[in-house]
């Protein structure tokens, strides 16, 4: 998302992030009543047409989420989705993606709120890199042709009692509705969205062997100076990287591993 969409989504995160703050466990609801609406964009195009139409009078738009949003659901969700409705939009897509970021956000300001954002980002990051190796349950979790209800039930196996219900509920939603995401990816961009809201930018390592805690502070600083921010590094020890590390920021990729340097090697030679 970018441009006009991304810039109509910072602008109702900004205005809603508060009340949810303020909102405390009921931000989790307001974030559930959110996926029921997604869900409902994805089913409907011609409602997904009538709320991205850049023609149609944003009061109009307004006026129809009030209506479709009538009974049973929170008024800050009310809210949220009016606010996203009046937006410009680049695309259908886009509305419907920002429907779902501001309801992961939702769930994460519920687990800010009681002082556990830290320990369902430190979870999210642990289930990511606990599938690396468990490939028959990654493909399990990401298989559109399984019922999502099956999907969902081998996630309450894997996780339930074992993670904060801020973490649970969003594997949950992870797996039953992956909207072309799969569920690892899915997991990593919701735990770096838990680092933003930490003030916090995430650097991925990856190392052939576990950096002592003085390494890791070290790195921590150097990335620091550089982006100019608290850095969270999630360190991961994979036994094919030789030598060196790979370091990843966002879309920046820091390679000093053995093997990327010969690789590039190879590829000077061949040119």
């Amino acid at each position: 998302m970018r441009g006009t969409s991304q810039a109509s989504l910072e602008d109702v995160q900004r205005r809603v992030d508060p009340s949810l703050l303020a909102a405390g466990d009921r931000a989790q609801t307001v974030g559930e009543q959110l996926f029921t609406v997604v869900d409902a964009f994805d089913s409907s195009g011609a409602l997904r047409r009538s709320l991205a139409d850049p023609s149609r009078p944003a009061e109009d738009k307004a006026g129809l989420v009030r209506s479709l949003l009538s009974g049973g659901f929170d008024p800050l969700t009310v809210d949220v989705v009016e606010g996203l409705a009046r937006n410009r939009w680049s695309s259908e897509r886009d509305l419907v993606d920002a429907v779902s970021l501001v309801a992961v956000g939702a769930f994460l300001a519920a687990a800010q709120a009681r002082g556990a954002l830290e320990t369902v980002e430190s979870e999210l990051f642990q289930i990511t890199r606990g599938l690396v190796t468990q490939r028959a349950v990654r493909q399990a979790l990401s298989d559109s042709s399984t019922e999502a209800s099956r999907r969902v039930r081998l996630v309450e196996d894997l996780l339930a009692g074992k993670v904060d219900d801020v973490t649970l509920a969003l594997c949950r939603r992870a797996a039953a509705a992956p909207r072309g995401e799969r569920f690892v990816p899915a997991l990593a961009r919701i735990g770096d969205m838990a680092a933003v809201r930490r003030r916090k930018v995430v650097a991925s390592v990856t190392s052939g062997s576990p950096l002592t805690g003085a390494q890791q502070d070290r790195l921590a600083a150097l990335l620091g100076e550089a982006y100019g921010s608290s850095i969270q590094l999630n360190v991961t020890v994979d036994p094919a990287v030789i030598g060196g590390l790979r370091v990843q920021v966002g879309s920046d990729v820091v390679d000093s591993t053995v093997l990327s340097r010969l690789a590039d090697a190879r590829r000077r030679l061949a040119s």
